[in-house]
């Protein structure tokens, strides 16, 4: 099958969307740079086509790292990329009235919202000067608005989406492409430890196809499955008190150092805790 993007960079590669999402574009035949933390995972993907992946490991807030990335990958591949995918991203619950986790929140924006701008910053420049280009921003429905003891993954998804209409506008009449992307719920290790109700939980091989599809269309959101979109907009219309009401009895996501958590890269351990090993973009 020919490729509709032929050269693409993808962010969290590791996780269940992003390997989704580069089984997808490799066999497609499109020329991808895997970047992800768990060099294993990414070296068994860039194994399946070899001559056309290359494998990073940069932490996706380290802007010098990231630009370092950027510019061996158009150097290695000699052409800029059609595709540049910022899907790293992480997890968990939230109390402030718990101190240790204001460094969740902290690590929780630098990976889901300051990654997003430093995996497109070295790019946008470049596809400004050839006309063409689809940058991607994977938010989440979680963005639409904020859920008890999920403070922090709201407020970092909340905030990629605001960036990403900005950077939108900004490029409009430039022929690049901003997308938003806005999953519900997928079936990942991230997803693993909810304790509550996930409808419309979709296999991430379908969202992979969905979401690439959307960007070849030149789509601006893209809402994982569409029918969960209509159930969030129908919650938004509802008053604050009932809203606050409804979700307040809901079991929520576990914090980091419970049982169940997803680690976050960058954030120490806590000893003697069982939680998964995965993380989005790890």
């Amino acid at each position: 099958m020919a490729a509709t993007f032929q050269n693409a960079v993808l962010t969290g590669a590791c996780g269940g969307l992003g390997q989704a999402l580069a089984r997808e574009l490799i066999g497609q035949g499109a020329a991808v740079a895997l970047v992800g933390l768990h060099l294993p995972t990414l070296q068994a993907l860039a194994a399946l086509a070899p001559g056309r992946c290359a494998v990073y490991a940069p932490d996706v807030s380290d802007s010098t790292a990231m630009q370092a990335m950027a510019a061996d990958w158009m150097a290695r591949s000699g052409a800029v990329p059609d595709l540049v995918i910022a899907n790293a991203g992480v997890a968990g619950g939230f109390d402030t009235a718990e101190a240790d986790d204001l460094a969740v929140l902290r690590r929780m924006l630098e990976i889901n919202l300051l990654g997003a701008a430093t995996t497109f910053q070295p790019f946008v420049k470049a596809m400004r000067a050839q006309r063409r280009g689809a940058l991607v921003g994977v938010a989440s429905i979680a963005g639409w608005r904020g859920m008890p003891g999920n403070g922090a993954y709201c407020a970092s998804k909340g905030g990629l989406i605001r960036y990403l209409e900005s950077l939108r506008a900004e490029l409009r009449g430039e022929s690049i492409v901003v997308s938003t992307v806005s999953p519900g719920y997928l079936r990942t290790a991230l997803t693993a430890g909810n304790r509550f109700a996930m409808p419309g939980l979709m296999e991430p091989e379908a969202a992979a196809r969905d979401l690439l599809a959307g960007v070849a269309q030149g789509r601006t959101h893209i809402v994982l499955p569409a029918r969960i979109g209509w159930l969030a907009r129908l919650l938004n219309l509802l008053p604050d008190a009932l809203h606050d009401r409804l979700l307040l009895g809901q079991p929520r996501k576990p914090r980091v150092g419970e049982a169940g958590a997803t680690a976050i890269p960058g954030l120490p351990l806590p000893a003697e805790t069982p939680i998964h090993n995965e993380s989005k973009n790890a």
